[in-house]
């Protein structure tokens, strides 16, 4: 059975400070938390900015390279940059980053979609940043914008000229059938990694069933040409990693994903997420990929050819 990479998302765009005060927001604390995670048995981490004195969802350079290097000094994680960045970014904006860091791995949003984010605004009593509120709440007229011409750019500025491999984020079904659309054109190739998201309100539900169904239709339309992992928002995370190891593919887990370790108790770091989807698959019988064993794996460049 092959090796289980473990990616943690350390802390994405979807939650707000006001969700929780394990979030990191700060260069200190997503370097911090990115080198525990890492220490915990994470292969891959996928990151994200935030404007440290706010907490809102950023797309400066100045705020990635904050913690960059910082990160590739401490460890020798997979850096797996966004270009989903935030819904309400440009793609121009999504990509600054990016571009300028020429990470090893990026990820590639495989389909336009409604982003709901606004069921979680009546949950929130305290808020701490006057932007936070309206952020959910619009999210109810949001679409987040990935065209095949968005697509085409995003691979061809990542892929084409700054040799990074992608983690093609699949929200749904159709999304496979847009990738299997770019391999038939030759804008990608294999091994692909494939990363189906699911709970995302305007993507595919958190159900035992969707997964076994993305599962059965990416291997028809991509053979043995593809490595896939899953994540699942919120409280769906755990049971569907958990599925996912035992199916054999990859699992993905992180404070974007979900700000929980347990059923209404919040995860103090992303290093907990990971420390306890390790020790689950490790029950399964899955022996846990290095950084190294994922740069194989995935064909990855190396950590010698980023610009951090």
């Amino acid at each position: 059975m092959t090796k289980i990479i473990i990616s943690c998302a350390v802390t994405g765009s979807i939650h707000t400070p006001s969700m929780t005060p394990h979030l990191p927001i700060t260069a200190d604390d997503i370097a911090s938390q990115s080198v525990d995670a890492a220490a915990a048995g994470a292969a891959i981490l996928h990151l994200h900015a935030r404007d440290p004195a706010d907490g809102r969802p950023s797309a400066d350079p100045d705020h990635f390279m904050a913690f960059l290097p910082r990160i590739k000094q401490a460890s020798d994680a997979v850096l797996n940059l966004t270009t989903g960045g935030s819904a309400t970014m440009t793609l121009d904006e999504r990509l600054r980053a990016p571009m300028t860091a020429a990470p090893e791995m990026c990820s590639v949003n495989m389909g336009s979609m409604n982003f709901a984010l606004y069921p979680a605004a009546s949950r929130i009593t305290d808020w701490r940043h006057d932007w936070e509120k309206p952020f959910l709440e619009n999210s109810d007229d949001l679409i987040f914008k990935n065209t095949p011409r968005d697509i085409a750019h995003v691979i061809a500025e990542m892929g084409d000229k700054r040799g990074a491999r992608f983690e093609f984020e699949c929200y749904d079904v159709g999304h496979l059938y847009m990738l299997r659309h770019f391999l038939d054109r030759g804008l990608v190739e294999a091994p692909l990694f494939i990363q189906f998201v699911f709970g995302v309100l305007g993507g595919i539900g958190a159900d035992p069933e969707n997964l076994t169904h993305m599962k059965r239709i990416a291997d028809k339309l991509f053979g043995d040409g593809y490595q896939w992992s899953a994540l699942a928002a919120g409280r769906h995370q755990i049971p569907i990693t958990t599925m996912a190891a035992a199916m054999g593919g990859h699992v993905r887990v992180g404070l974007e994903d979900s700000i929980y370790i347990a059923r209404g108790e919040l995860a103090r770091s992303n290093a907990d997420q990971v420390a306890l989807i390790r020790q689950i698959v490790e029950k399964l019988g899955r022996v846990v990929a290095t950084p190294d064993d994922a740069r194989e794996m995935l064909d990855l460049k190396g950590a010698d050819r980023t610009a951090f």
